[in-house]
């Protein structure tokens, strides 16, 4: 049975034949190698083959490595492949240009293979836990979406409260960082929903008292759901689905915890939650105006929210409302 060989593949380009040869000689083992001895040929070569990384040299005829680069990055389909410069040039400012055309890194020649494939392996690495990243972050907020998709057609909820809690995160003085994870894992707030039976999830009326019994298992549900791990993103998505139902004067659910005991992250979540649930379509109800919610959310300060959230979020209302209408559910569909 043939295998696919699954190596790194990399791009090198360089218009002299003997630089070519020589990084060949360094690299063949490890990686899959395609060559080119001027940018345009590069261009089209990293457009079709898609190489996980660029070896590049600056000084060429026709269109300069400086040139080839930054069209590289400004092709949505090229843009992301890492590009290391190797060239003879070697002075601060030329490592500059490097750099601000796109750059990852600057090996001068003579090469020292050692070198070479450090750098070429370091780099390598960090696409891989980038991409890593990416896909785990896009398989929470698919599990999210899952969940959502139980009561809400189209599971833009979630991406909807995902922001606001971020933009909330930011007004109260988190770091950029923080709200990041936060966004990443508000997805995942009504994981539990998975659990609850279609009949009490999708009841036109008001919930009776056993119906609302078992609505209010999807948070314990959720966090089973998640269970406990190392990972900080996950200790924070089940941190809320486990408290974002409850309340700032302790009136709510699992554990009737109250004020700032609920962590912080609930407690935004709670607000961006409510706010996008009552500005949306739901099978029990029509969606309100954002003066009907914002009213409510007034209302509620002290009670079901932290007070000085309420107030941080509403100074936030442009963004908001940006949020709203860039992920607006489309509702010709629907009627």
């Amino acid at each position: 049975m043939n295998l696919a060989d699954e190596r790194p593949k990399i791009l090198i380009v360089d218009d002299a034949p003997t630089n070519l040869q020589i990084l060949r000689q360094v690299l063949h083992e490890d990686y899959r190698l395609l060559f080119a001895l001027d940018g345009e040929k590069a261009l089209k070569l990293a457009q079709d083959e898609l190489p996980n990384l660029i070896l590049l040299d600056v000084m060429m005829p026709g269109l300069t490595g400086l040139e080839t680069c930054k069209l590289l990055k400004e092709n949505p389909t090229t843009k992301a492949i890492p590009v290391i410069f190797v060239t003879a040039l070697s002075e601060a400012s030329d490592e500059s240009a490097g750099f601000d055309v796109g750059a990852v890194d600057y090996i001068t020649k003579p090469i020292s293979p050692a070198i070479v494939k450090a750098r070429v392996k370091t780099h390598l690495s960090l696409v891989g836990a980038d991409e890593l990243q990416k896909t785990r972050l896009q398989i929470i907020q698919c599990l999210g979406r899952a969940a959502e998709y139980r009561d809400n057609e189209t599971g833009l909820h979630v991406i909807r409260m995902s922001h606001y809690a971020r933009i909330l995160a930011l007004a109260a003085g988190y770091s950029a960082r923080y709200a990041e994870e936060l966004f990443n894992a508000a997805p995942m707030h009504d994981i539990g929903k998975i659990g609850t039976p279609d009949s009490v999830l999708l009841k036109p009326g008001k919930l009776d008292e056993e119906e609302w019994r078992l609505m209010q298992k999807h948070v314990l549900m959720g966090a089973e759901i998640l269970g406990e791990h190392d990972s900080p993103l996950l200790q924070m998505a089940y941190t809320i689905a486990l408290h974002h139902h409850e309340k700032y004067d302790g009136t709510g659910y699992p554990h009737q915890i109250a004020g700032e005991a609920i962590p912080i992250e609930a407690r935004i979540v709670a607000i961006a939650d409510v706010f996008d649930a009552l500005t949306s379509v739901r099978p029990y109800k029509k969606a309100w105006t954002v003066e009907e919610a914002v009213d409510l959310l007034q209302k509620e300060k002290t009670k079901h929210f932290d007070p000085e959230l309420v107030d941080l979020f509403i100074t936030q209302l442009p963004a908001v409302l940006e949020i709203m209408h860039l992920y607006a559910e489309d509702t010709a569909e629907k009627n």
